[in-house]
């Protein structure tokens, strides 16, 4: 993919979630593979945010801040697709205050281009870690999907995901508060009872997750430092 090209998108980006919160992040990096561009943000709390946060609401911060992104995703949407002619089928997103960085993916209904990433990474072994997470926490997916992004950013598809007890909580309209709440459980999960530094030869920096529940399926990355 073009450089110049993704040089712009991530200006774009940046610029829109400045006009939007009155603040940009720090840094901005979009990188496109196969069917996936994903945004990494650096430095993007708010003064208000970081008081909210400070004061020990951050699900309040993240009810507001996901309302507001979906209305900024919808505008990046509408770019993407003109600038790189190819239609958006899906876009996630996910923040992770204690660090400061969050993560946009978006999920091309075609593939584009695929670049091989050159890495000692046994993908067989991730999947099987990452199903023992997700089955400790909730149940193992019925299928997950795994992409190389780059040599720091790889994406993990899971669908059927959700048990008995999560539907039900949609269906009675608590899908907000099972989001944070399986935001905070998952992750914290991943991070402390994964074995993934072993997997990537590397020390994970981030992992990022977001949920399609109407649709019982999960995106999540891993960000490797570097």
């Amino acid at each position: 993919m073009n450089q110049d090209l993704l040089n712009k998108l991530s200006s774009y980006i940046s610029k829109l979630l400045r006009s939007t919160f009155g603040r940009g992040p720090e840094s901005c990096r979009c990188t496109i593979n196969g069917k996936f561009m994903v945004t990494y943000i650096n430095g993007f709390i708010s003064a208000m945010e970081e008081v909210l946060i400070n004061q020990g609401q951050d699900d309040q911060v993240k009810k507001a801040r996901n309302a507001i992104m979906n209305h900024v995703l919808d505008e990046v949407k509408g770019y993407l697709e003109s600038s790189i002619g190819i239609d958006i089928e899906f876009y996630y997103h996910d923040w992770n205050f204690p660090s400061n960085s969050g993560m946009i993916f978006f999920v091309f209904n075609q593939e584009l281009k695929a670049e091989v990433i050159q890495s000692k990474v046994n993908l067989a072994e991730l999947e099987k870690e990452v199903a023992r997470i997700s089955m400790l926490v909730q149940k193992v997916p019925d299928k997950i999907n795994i992409h190389g992004i780059s040599s720091s950013i790889y994406v993990v598809e899971r669908r059927g995901i959700l048990i008995p007890i999560e539907k039900a909580l949609i269906n009675k309209g608590f899908k907000d508060e099972l989001i944070i709440t399986k935001d905070s459980i998952e992750k914290s999960y991943f991070f402390r009872y994964g074995k993934f530094e072993d997997i990537f030869h590397k020390e994970v920096k981030d992992i990022f997750i977001d949920w399609d529940l109407k649709a019982d399926k999960s995106i999540m990355s891993f960000v490797l430092k570097t």
